[in-house]
């Protein structure tokens, strides 16, 4: 592509696609998404290895919590440092 020119419209379609997606799930803090997806992945193994189906329904609002608070907490000690 020669410089000055534009990208085909395709290509630029499936980039902007792209940059929403991350921009929605991950946006201002990926450790949440990081976060969301291990939650999912615990209680999954949770429920269908080890069929904990009790401790699963207890184990994903706990660890949703524990996600936010430590989220928050990051968070407060980041505004902290800024003068």
């Amino acid at each position: 592509m020669k410089p000055g020119e534009r990208s085909p419209l395709a290509w630029r379609l499936i980039k902007g696609f792209g940059m929403f997606w991350w921009d929605f799930l991950i946006g201002d803090t990926p450790e949440l998404f990081v976060a969301a997806i291990v939650i999912i992945g615990v209680v999954s193994l949770l429920s269908r290895v080890a069929h904990l189906n009790a401790v699963a329904v207890i184990a994903l609002p706990l660890l949703a919590i524990v996600a936010l608070a430590l989220s928050i907490r990051r968070a407060v000690r980041g505004e902290k440092r800024r003068p």
